[in-house]
């Protein structure tokens, strides 16, 4: 599937100075030292390592005193942040269709004990399968996905996970608000084709597709290869007493002889994977229990029908074995070219981690050492703010390429390249931030004098210590009578 690049409007550097002139009204407190903060971001030589060397940078007028009170007693308007990215141009597929990538990343903080809220975020190591639990903030952050293989994406929104959140629930939430946000700014009218939502295997894909049932979309996700489905309940047989079935035969993933005769399959030849072999079969659905997260669901659990396609490539880039995959697709009566136009969507959902390692790596978003996780929100979102300013400034950088690197068409930059020329077009574009009027330091605390207000610590949350509701208590027991003589 063909994903292309939709423009608006045609002057580049109006529209770059229009999402800066908003982007600075959303800025309600510190606005001046927050957005000469982005800036910095923005402008900086090399990666960025830590918050006080942004202080050094040109963009940047104001002391590194200035720059933490920013982060620390700032105010962005979160919600009018949101609507103005919910109106900048945005990629589309082929048919016009807008294709969203939800997936969570990590801020992880060990170390931090003053700071509250952190939940235990699962990482991988180094060897086989090892999935490592380490104390940290997970956000849920949600791209609009780029033209073919590349590392740009249109980062749209994030939140935080809270300890007790359920990471479907939360992000479903987060995806009804951000299509109403689309189909209010006009991203998304009457007779456009439903908006296509990929996911990976974190998530409960029936149950993403149950909870976003009445919005214009389509949920596309992976599943577990050892999972099980069923078919549509056999219609009744007339004269036959008892509950009618709620469900059809078994398919199982690791039983072929489950599978009967697909629906639909389709036979691609790709440059890196050889040849793609997709096989889907319709009207499958899981058989829903009273557990999990269904557990508040009353009554009788519903059926959800959904669309399997099962992806088998020929080889792997990196030379390792190639293992099918299984996809789940909320529509029906999938044909042969939903069956290849879907597939190949789910391989562009990667493309949100280049995004996830340009936030880390390059822009330096969990290099700072914030205590609140009201801070960290502040600086996540000033993060999403620099990464759609060097996206709306493509069609105006220039490839400022290193001795050794190889030249690249203007159309086929990265966002690190594209951030090296930043500092060119920044005067160009809109600069609304004010100059900082001269001040003195405080005088602190007096010396010799002890801090007499330590700062608490708080526990990481866990099941069995925080949550009172699924804390399991022991049985009372009888005591024996003792013994004597």
């Amino acid at each position: 599937m063909s994903l292309l690049h939709h423009v608006v409007r045609q002057d580049p550097f109006a529209e770059l100075s229009h999402f800066r002139g908003e982007f600075c009204s959303c800025l309600t407190r510190r606005a001046d030292a927050l957005f000469e903060l982005a800036d910095a971001v923005l402008c900086a030589d090399g990666p960025v390592r830590s918050l006080v060397e942004l202080s050094l940078v040109g963009e940047h007028r104001r002391g590194h005193g200035g720059l933490y009170d920013a982060l620390a007693a700032g105010r962005v308007d979160v919600a009018r942040l949101r609507r103005a990215l919910a109106t900048v141009p945005l990629p589309r597929a082929a048919d016009g269709r807008l294709v969203l990538a939800a997936d969570l990343t990590c801020w992880l903080r060990p170390s931090a004990h003053t700071s509250p809220q952190r939940i235990l975020c699962h990482t991988y190591g180094r060897g086989k399968d090892q999935h490592i639990p380490v104390p940290g903030w997970p956000y849920s952050v949600i791209c609009a996905l780029e033209t073919g293989r590349t590392s740009w994406t249109a980062p749209l929104d994030a939140l935080r996970l809270e300890p007790g959140d359920d990471a479907a629930t939360v992000t479903a939430g987060q995806m009804r608000e951000l299509v109403e946000r689309l189909i209010t700014a006009g991203q998304w009218k009457d007779g456009d084709p439903d908006i296509l939502i990929v996911v990976d295997a974190g998530y409960e894909v029936p149950r993403l597709a149950f909870l976003l049932k009445d919005l214009p979309v389509q949920v596309l996700g992976r599943m577990r290869s050892d999972r099980v489905l069923h078919r549509t309940a056999p219609s009744r047989e007339p004269g036959v007493r008892g509950r009618p079935p709620c469900h059809g035969g078994e398919f199982v993933f690791g039983d072929p002889a489950t599978w009967g005769t697909p629906d639909a399959q389709t036979v691609t030849q790709t440059r890196l994977y050889g040849t793609a072999t997709a096989r889907a079969w319709n009207r499958l659905h899981p058989r829903l229990t009273h557990r999990s997260a269904w557990t508040a669901q009353l009554g009788t659990l519903p059926v959800i029908e959904g669309t399997v396609i099962r992806l088998q490539v020929e080889h792997l880039p990196s030379g390792a074995t190639p293992k099918p995959v299984w996809l789940w697709w909320s529509g029906t009566d999938a044909t042969p070219a939903d069956a290849d136009r879907l597939w190949q969507a789910f391989l562009r959902r990667f493309d949100i981690e280049h995004t996830f390692r340009l936030f880390k790596q390059t822009l330096g978003w969990t290099c700072p050492k914030i205590r609140t996780p009201e801070a960290a929100d502040r600086w996540t979102w000033l993060i999403l703010a620099v990464f759609t300013q060097l996206r709306l400034a493509r069609p105006l950088a220039a490839d400022l390429r290193r001795p050794w690197e190889k030249p690249t068409p203007p159309d086929r930059l990265t966002p690190a390249r594209v951030r090296r020329d930043f500092r060119h077009l920044r005067p160009k574009a809109a600069c609304p931030a004010g100059a900082p009027k001269f001040s003195r330091p405080g005088p602190g605390r007096p010396p010799g004098r002890k801090n007499t207000r330590p700062t608490p610590r708080h526990d990481v949350h866990t099941v069995g210590k925080t949550d009172p509701a699924k804390r399991r208590t022991k049985k009372p027991t009888t005591p024996r009578p003792r013994r004597t003589g």
